[in-house]
């Protein structure tokens, strides 16, 4: 059995796990320690600073692609509420809310395979008023961009664009058919080339196995992604995904520990699915995790600004 904590030293001083290494034990260690092995290589390589993110949603519903565990997609049968690009007025206002209550970064996010022309300009005039009137960190989720879009993306101050891989390689065509996983990684290597740094992770609780999880972690790492959220799947109604039974939060707690081993200086993000676990996420800032999602006008984490900080702060952790 592998000694998860004599590990977590060893990734501190510098080694770093591959396919080439057996990695099973991470589906059987137990999990107090394995957590303590995390927090340990988070605590080194990290530090206690604990990174807040907040998105405005641009464009909302009437999305093609047939991801089946969205609320968006045009090809599932929601209530969710449709709407145009965002007026420019209301995502600044929401900008500066978020700055003024401690954000470190504000994202604009858009159903949609892309963006056309007409609402890539869009964001990109908001996008420039952003950086000109604030001083938040500025990142962006459009889709499958092209390279001259993230050029300009970078021009006007983005600095981080958001592409989940969603799931594993092999279990992706279960997830979604309309576009590829190597549509995905193509999409973050052209941000990449363009000299934006990658949010990229995924969802678990879709019916997928932990060896799925794994190569989740494994592909990101390869990537050299910074910031890896994790979504724990809250069944919307009227998606293929609806009757899947909810994740545990011991699952929630035991994924997070595997991406700090394997991605150990990356900020791993809570994201949607906090409120599946007590006191909104606690367990997973001692398992790992160094960043989170929050927002007072948030869709899925269940917490306002103002709250995640006062617990972040309880915790012993910098904000």
């Amino acid at each position: 059995m592998t000694d998860v904590l004599r590990l977590a030293d060893e990734i501190i001083s510098g080694r770093r796990l591959s396919r080439n290494d057996d990695l099973s034990f991470f589906f059987t260690a137990e999990l107090a320690a394995l957590s303590e092995g995390a927090d340990r290589i988070r605590a080194a390589l990290c530090g206690s600073h604990v990174d807040l993110c907040s998105i405005i949603n641009g464009r909302s519903g009437r999305c093609g692609e047939n991801c089946k565990f969205c609320a968006q997609s045009a090809h599932n049968h929601t209530c969710v509420e449709e709407y145009d690009f965002l007026d420019e007025e209301r995502i600044l206002a929401e900008c500066r809310h978020n700055e003024e209550r401690g954000v470190h970064r504000f994202s604009i996010v858009t159903a949609g395979r892309t963006l056309s022309d007409g609402d890539f300009e869009k964001a990109v005039s908001a996008y420039s008023r952003m950086i000109k009137e604030c001083k938040i960190s500025l990142c962006a989720s459009h889709g499958l961009l092209t390279e001259e879009q993230f050029r300009r993306l970078y021009d006007c101050g983005v600095r981080r664009y958001h592409c989940n891989i969603e799931t594993s390689r092999r279990n992706f065509p279960n997830i979604c058919t309309t576009h590829t996983y190597d549509d995905k990684l193509a999409c973050i290597r052209r941000a990449q080339k363009c000299g934006l740094d990658v949010c990229s992770g995924g969802i678990i609780g879709m019916g997928e196995t932990w060896e799925d999880r794994l190569d989740m972690a494994l592909d990101l790492a390869a990537l050299g992604i910074g910031s890896i959220p994790i979504n724990a799947l809250r069944p919307v109604k009227g998606t293929p995904l609806e009757d899947m039974e909810q994740i545990t939060e011991e699952e929630i707690l035991r994924t997070v520990a595997m991406f700090r081993y394997v991605n150990p200086t990356a900020q791993i993000r809570l994201a949607a699915g906090r409120i599946l676990m007590q006191n909104s996420g606690e367990a997973a800032f001692f398992a790992g995790a160094n960043a989170t999602i929050t927002g007072d006008m948030l869709t899925t984490s269940g917490n306002d600004i103002a709250s995640d900080i006062k617990l972040l702060k309880g915790l012993g952790f910098d904000v």
